[in-house]
């Protein structure tokens, strides 16, 4: 009965497996190593997203995703935890599934809290807070509507890209900081961006420079980390995208250095995270990564802002202040694939 159970749920609740292709969501693919690098987190996604569906437990899901190949891992758990708010949301049945899933993958934290945020643009507003039930760090819970932020550009890019669409009514995640709210959201439009744009560095560009200019560092900011963690790009092309966007390079330096985090602290650092790394930050992997964590705070709120907003600050001063390697410099003494098989 609970393997039926779970098999009418992931029926019932996962999304179709077409929406990860670039073809229907109808974005470019300029190259077949682009689409792949776009097209694989999404397919990813719904794959873990089913996984946690089904399963009885987190750990259970938690030790089927792991069984997945290294550089798709993280989305699997981006996935994973939607489904778990979702479950969370639901009227019947346990409210732990997110603060369980965190507890058997805490080297995933940063894509669960992402994940839940995906939960909350498909959710009726009534049911958000139970979904967001396990979500409790006060910091990291702005990571939630960068997820929504994301969500909203990916399925609706006409009208949050295109028009530049600002949600007049988001999600509630904090009672604090309600100006803070559009920020995050943008972060994750502009990490949609790299999607949207079919991971072309001009395009994408071009798309943020349409953009008010108070909503553009955000914007960077997301794009930055996309750019990083889900690739797609070469060499040449990252340093484009950082010539390109020069007056945002602490931006687009801050997001690199959370998704040197996210994959560092998943032990699944990628050639191409090392290569994204070094051309926004002038940093190894492990540096950023320690920059990252030294800087982030406990508290909700310090000297009156978010802060995860002071987070962000700190690793742009970082980037500003402190004396990085030379970013031309091999990479050949570094190790430069930590991903586990």
């Amino acid at each position: 009965m609970i393997f039926a159970l779970g098999g009418l749920r992931r029926k019932i609740l996962t999304p179709d497996a077409r929406q990860a292709s670039l073809q229907v969501r109808g974005f470019p693919a300029r190259n077949p190593h682009a689409a792949a690098c776009l097209e694989k987190p999404g397919a990813t996604f719904i794959e873990g997203f089913g996984v946690g569906a089904e399963r009885a437990t987190a750990a259970e899901t938690a030790a089927l995703l792991y069984e997945i190949e290294s550089d798709r891992r993280g989305f699997a758990f981006e996935g994973a935890a939607m489904a778990m708010a979702i479950r969370d949301a639901l009227p019947i049945g346990s409210r732990r599934h997110v603060a369980d899933f965190i507890t058997a993958a805490d080297e995933h934290l940063y894509m669960i809290y992402v994940g839940v945020g995906w939960a909350l643009a498909r959710l009726p507003r009534p049911l958000h807070r139970a979904a967001l039930t396990g979500a409790t760090d006060p910091v990291l819970i702005w990571l939630a509507l960068d997820g929504y932020g994301f969500h909203q550009a990916y399925f609706h890019t006409d009208r949050y890209v295109k028009q530049q669409y600002v949600d007049p009514n988001p999600p509630v995640v904090s009672v604090l900081h309600p100006n803070y709210v559009p920020h995050a959201i943008d972060q994750g439009i502009g990490r949609a961006m790299w999607f949207v744009a079919g991971a072309d560095p001009v395009a994408a560009c071009t798309m943020i420079d349409a953009f008010p200019a108070d909503r553009r560092p955000d914007l960077f900011a997301g794009l930055g980390l996309a750019a990083t963690y889900a690739g797609g790009a070469t060499p040449d092309e990252l340093a484009t995208l950082r010539e390109q966007a020069s007056a945002y390079r602490e931006e687009i330096g801050q997001g690199a250095t959370f998704a040197a985090e996210a994959r560092a602290r998943a032990h699944i650092v990628q050639p191409n995270t090392e290569t994204a790394v070094r051309v926004f930050t002038g940093r190894p992997v492990d540096d950023a990564s320690r920059i990252a964590i030294e800087t982030r705070p406990a508290e909700p709120t310090i000297d009156g802002l978010a802060g995860y907003e002071v987070w962000r600050q700190r690793i742009r001063q970082q980037c500003l202040t402190d004396e990085p390697p030379d970013p031309t410099a091999s990479a050949a003494t570094e190790t430069t694939a930590k991903a586990e098989s």
